[in-house]
């Protein structure tokens, strides 16, 4: 498949782009690789140096490709961290022309605006568009526990509770959600959950937590998602080896005690991980 993921660079380390790019590009994909900034290092450092890209730069690079008359073979749009709304208009208008040129494309939106314990982290007015223009606008999303109850204006603390979280944002317009970092009533202290909903079926997968608090793997996991979904249409599968790969690729970066996430090191990981989890219907 072609990918367009629309995300932050960094030179050193693995977050945005330089997380979700290589996981694609390894199970054989094409990535085409639009940077909304390109810093020497992810945030969490507290200091990094580079630039933050405009809106029309997205947009002129989008004509470039529509010069090249390839959006046709585009066969879906990633997004992420969006800095400010000015770049999610772009974004979306991105989306719009892919899929004038290609009716079977789709857009999957990891809406980033928060987690449990943070809060909200990103600029005012983003949760906003997430919530009211890119969320609806998406086939795919991947949110966070935090940023489903958010978007759903429901509380999934409960299994019950998530469920019905992920059918209030599923009538704003995304057919397939995927649930990450999930923690309900029933959810043993030693894991973690994942929950995905789609057309076929609502499921649950459950790993154990990993002792790491590393940044980027969740772009690692959209990006897994929506490649494995594309593939097969199952939103189980896509959570069984997306979750799979994650956990390995989690797992070899804790072992190493990396700030980063081994993305080049445990790369086998997205082809062939090393303990495969299975999904359960609820």
């Amino acid at each position: 498949m072609n990918i367009l993921s629309i995300q932050s660079w960094v030179a050193y380390g693995h977050v945005g782009n330089a997380s979700a790019m290589f996981p694609m590009q390894r199970l054989g994909h094409e990535v085409w690789g639009l940077h909304t900034v390109q810093f020497s290092n992810h945030t969490g450092y507290g200091a990094w140096r580079g630039e933050v890209f405009g809106a029309e730069l997205i947009r002129e690079l989008v004509g470039g490709l529509e010069d090249r008359n390839v959006l046709p073979r585009c066969d879906g749009v990633l997004s992420g961290y969006m800095g400010a709304a000015e770049i999610g208009d772009a974004i979306l208008d991105t989306v719009g022309r892919v899929k004038a040129a290609n009716a079977e494309a789709h857009y999957c939106c990891d809406p980033v605006i928060g987690d449990v314990g943070r809060g909200v982290f990103v600029r005012p007015g983003i949760p906003e568009f997430m919530r009211e223009r890119a969320v609806p606008a998406a086939d795919l999303i991947t949110p966070n526990q935090f940023e489903l109850d958010y978007l759903s204006g429901r509380s999934s603390s409960t299994l019950a509770g998530a469920a019905a979280a992920c059918d209030a944002v599923h009538a704003t317009g995304p057919r397939v959600i995927m649930v990450t970092s999930l923690h309900t009533e029933d959810t043993p202290d030693d894991s973690i959950d994942l929950m995905a909903s789609g057309p076929d079926g609502r499921f649950r997968l459950r790993t154990p937590k990993l002792d790491i608090s590393v940044n980027g793997a969740g772009d690692a996991i959209a990006a897994l998602f929506f490649v494995h979904w594309k593939a097969t249409h199952s939103t189980a599968e896509a959570l069984s080896k997306a979750a799979s790969s994650a956990y390995g690729l989690l797992a070899r970066t804790a072992a190493a005690g990396s700030r980063e996430i081994l993305t080049v090191a445990a790369q086998d990981e997205f082809v062939t991980p090393s303990r495969l989890f299975t999904p359960e219907k609820i």
